[in-house]
């Protein structure tokens, strides 16, 4: 059987328009109500262009991606990030991954059984440079043997 995951394996991108409902609405759900997430005019005092994306919402997204990759039994389990360039309205941010590691599964967790851990490093640009970078640790479990598309 071969493994359904490898080191090294790139994840397909994922482009996300960043609209200014997005970053509001990201802002409010994370209850970050910092002016400069939903104030043009503030964030212009403050010497932004316009409004930006929190690192919440960043966060999110980035969860975002690896779960749509790996599937719904895909558990999250560190998500480390740092931001660089902001996310205004009007560009795209584009997600990209490579699995940098696989590793068993801590098996002291009830919720564990016969899983791989796999860590993706992921990075996203958008149109003034590197938004994020980070990396994720993701628990997936093992396919059975005999499942189709196993």
């Amino acid at each position: 059987m071969t493994p359904p995951y490898r080191v090294g394996d790139e994840l397909p991108p994922l482009e996300i328009p960043v609209t200014r409902t997005l970053i509001v609405a990201g802002a409010i759900a994370s209850r970050d109500y910092q002016d400069v997430h939903h104030d043009a005019a503030s964030a212009r005092e403050k010497g932004s262009p316009d409004i930006f994306m929190n690192i919440l919402t960043t966060n999110g997204l980035v969860g975002r991606y690896i779960t749509d990759h790996f599937g719904p039994t895909a558990v999250l389990r560190k998500v480390a990030i740092r931001l660089g360039a902001p996310n205004y309205p009007g560009d795209v941010l584009r997600l990209t991954g490579r699995i940098t590691e696989l590793r068993t599964a801590d098996a002291s967790s009830d919720e564990v059984v016969d899983a791989i851990e796999a860590v993706v490093q992921v990075t996203g640009g958008n149109g003034i440079g590197r938004h994020v970078t980070g990396t994720v640790a993701v628990t997936l479990p093992e396919p059975s043997v005999g499942r189709a598309g196993a």
